[in-house]
């Protein structure tokens, strides 16, 4: 399915857009750590082949793979999350957000999340 076939609201798009985005992301990793794909795919405990799909973004590659390939090659779910997030409110995602330090944007966001939610329990908040 092309990126383009779809709609911002159409959830297969949206999936078929982040694991395009996560399987270059993926490769890269792979490749910038030195590692082929024969030992990724040892260290995760799946087949060259299905790594093959799950780098080339295929719609057949569930996101739990993305996810075993990710946390193999020591990458976080934001790789994943943040793109859903973005395609998901009909923004375009920047996808230069990956070549920074992804572990202080996450942080960050947590932070907020939680501040944001705990917000009313903290002394002196207005009920």
């Amino acid at each position: 399915m092309s990126s383009q076939s779809g709609t911002p609201h159409d959830g297969v798009f949206i999936l078929a857009e982040v694991k395009l985005i996560s399987g270059r992301r993926i490769e890269e990793r792979r490749k910038f750590q030195r590692m082929t794909q024969k030992e990724l795919a040892a260290l995760v405990g799946m087949g060259v082949r299905w790594l093959r799909e799950v780098e080339a973004g295929s719609p057949k590659a569930c996101i739990d793979d993305h996810m075993r390939c990710a946390h193999g090659l020591g990458l976080t779910a934001s790789h994943l999350l943040f793109p859903i997030l973005f395609l998901e409110h009909h923004m375009h995602f920047p996808r230069q957000i990956f070549h920074n330090d992804m572990a202080e944007l996450e942080r960050r966001c947590i932070e907020f999340i939680a501040s944001f939610h705990l917000r009313p329990f903290l002394p002196g908040a207005s009920h």
